[in-house]
């Protein structure tokens, strides 16, 4: 028996603004969508390197405003690749935690929370 990484699921109300979060900003890739029906809610794949993640219209699927860590290999980097685009909710900065970590909070238009994070020993 192997137990494979997770895909979490983020519940979405706006198929248009997920896109553009998550897609246009985010830089990651639609992999799939998938409705019952023309009209039904959207349930898609979207992905980026090792990340993988499923957003759902659908009622029950996700509880909005739930949060994700994951793991950048160069935190800095990636809050330069943000900030050079343009996207008016979002103004990313990094702040070293106690812990150990760099971290960059953002919030998707839905109340979901992603921390993108490095070790503070991988400061560039």
């Amino acid at each position: 028996m192997a137990i494979k990484n997770p895909i979490p699921v983020f519940r979405s109300f706006d198929e248009q603004m997920a896109k553009k979060f998550y897609v246009e900003f985010l830089g990651l890739k639609v992999d799939w969508e998938h409705r019952f029906e023309e009209d039904f809610p959207l349930y898609m794949q979207v992905s980026r390197d090792d990340l993988i993640l499923h957003l759902s219209e659908h009622h029950g699927d996700a509880t909005p405003g739930s949060s994700l860590r994951v793991e950048v290999k160069d935190i800095d980097a990636y809050r330069e690749e943000l900030t050079g685009k343009v996207y008016k909710y979002a103004n990313p900065g990094i702040q070293d935690q106690p812990w150990g970590t760099r971290d960059m909070m953002l919030t998707d238009p839905f109340g979901n929370k992603l921390i993108f994070y490095s070790d503070l020993d991988q400061r560039t």
